[in-house]
């Protein structure tokens, strides 16, 4: 029998490393999705241009499953790993050059873009990488400490990194205070390539594989594909993936821009690092909080028993936005209690979709078939979003989140087809 542990070269603890990539892994996608929302709000974008072409980001996600073989035929994940935070931090470097230039918007969703792709094969390479690098204990060790960083790098996005920006906006102008913001982005992901360059252990099973070719590949992708297809129920589990998160595809888009706006465009009138502090950190612990109660509840009577549950929890606590909308109340303590309410609900909520994803993926092919259910949860969220800037400003923002609790009734028909039929 081969020793797994022999099996590494230069092996270090998982510590020294494991932090530090779900770190990288969780700030490009915060930095695509959220970030570049609160940036270009104070930039004067409108919130139909924010939610188009940001929601547009999705689409690395998207078809993030078609080039995912192909990692495996060129290089080591080692070296994409690496490779790709290199580009990320030229990414944000690009982001932050083109800001104080007048065609900032364009050049910098260019940047963005590259963030986006580059983050996506990140994700990839890192997800492989991980299985590779440690062995079954200690993979079963550490998946509670990626989830952890990942969610601080959440944090740190929608939080820090936000009230930095807030705070350099008091001192400078805005498309400076954001371009230094991208600035320190970038030097962290510099530095991020620097250190996992020589601290990241070189698995020997981490090697282009020999035996694939492009042709091989193309079919058994093909393959899986048509299999994913042909499974029991597929049109209803893809309706589901589509809906369940229709009021939050459209709503995520909105929130940002919703707490920024002043009280005379029916917004909340917050400054950046007041946003920072409600949404980026106060939200966040919200989900966090709200996501751990929902695995407990979850391991205690699965899918089947807590599917309505979790699907109300999330959708009925979007009543808070409408609440805000109408009172716009200046207390940042309601503001942050209603966003945390809303955010817990998401967390509790979003564990019932993530269940049946595993559900579906159960078989032959579980693996791909997975990818296959996540690349349909980025589209159910990049589509919703695309209308969601041009809706609000057709309805104002109260009518608008009445329109979002509207959509709430196909979250609950999706569910209900699930509950029927599948489970």
């Amino acid at each position: 029998m081969v020793n797994r542990q022999s099996s590494i070269v230069n092996r270090r603890s998982g510590w020294s490393w494991i932090p530090t990539l779900y770190l990288a892994e969780g700030l490009p996608y915060v930095a695509v999705m959220t970030i570049s929302v609160i940036m270009y709000k104070k930039l004067g974008i409108s919130n139909t241009d924010i939610a188009l072409y940001t929601s547009w980001l999705y689409l690395p996600w998207v078809i993030k499953p078609f080039w995912s073989p192909f990692v495996d035929l060129i290089k080591t994940k080692r070296w994409w790993i690496t490779a790709m935070q290199l580009l990320i931090g030229a990414g944000f470097a690009g982001v932050a050059f083109t800001l104080p230039v007048n065609s900032f918007f364009a050049w910098s969703l260019a940047m963005f873009w590259l963030v986006a792709f580059s983050s996506a094969t990140h994700d990839i390479a890192a997800d492989g990488y991980y299985m590779l690098a440690l062995n079954e204990e200690d993979q079963a060790f550490f998946v509670g400490i990626r989830s952890t960083f990942y969610r601080i790098a959440t944090i740190a996005g929608q939080g820090l990194l936000v009230i930095l920006a807030g705070e350099l906006e008091n001192r400078m102008d805005v498309n400076i205070a954001w371009s230094i913001t991208f600035y320190v982005l970038a030097a962290l992901f510099i530095g991020f390539f620097v250190y996992h360059r020589f601290i990241l252990p070189k698995p020997l099973a981490d090697k282009r594989s020999a035996e694939a070719n492009v042709k091989n590949i193309v079919q058994e992708f093909f393959g899986t594909f048509v299999s994913f297809f042909r499974k029991k129920h597929a049109w209803i589990a893809i309706l589901f993936m589509l809906l369940y998160r229709l009021p939050e595809a459209q709503l995520v888009k909105i929130i940002n821009p919703f707490l920024l706006d002043p009280i005379d465009k029916g917004g909340l009138g917050l400054t950046t690092s007041e946003v920072g502090v409600a949404y980026g950190t106060v939200g966040i612990i919200g989900l966090t909080i709200g996501g751990i109660i929902g695995g407990i509840c979850a391991s205690k009577g699965g899918l089947k028993k807590w599917l309505w549950p979790m699907a109300l929890s999330l959708v009925l606590p979007n009543l808070v936005y409408i609440l805000l909308s109408f009172y716009q109340p200046e207390s940042m303590f309601l503001i942050s209690l209603a966003v945390f309410v809303e955010q817990f609900g998401y967390g509790f909520g979003f564990t019932a979709y993530m269940l049946y994803l595993i559900h579906y993926s159960r078989g032959n092919q579980a693996t791909a078939h997975y990818a296959i259910c996540t690349a349909f949860m980025a589209l159910g969220m990049m589509l919703p979003g695309m209308i969601a800037g041009w809706l609000q400003e057709q309805m104002g923002y109260t009518f608008f989140f009445c329109w979002i609790m509207v959509c709430c009734i196909a979250t609950l028909g999706a569910c209900a087809l699930v509950k029927k039929y599948d489970i």
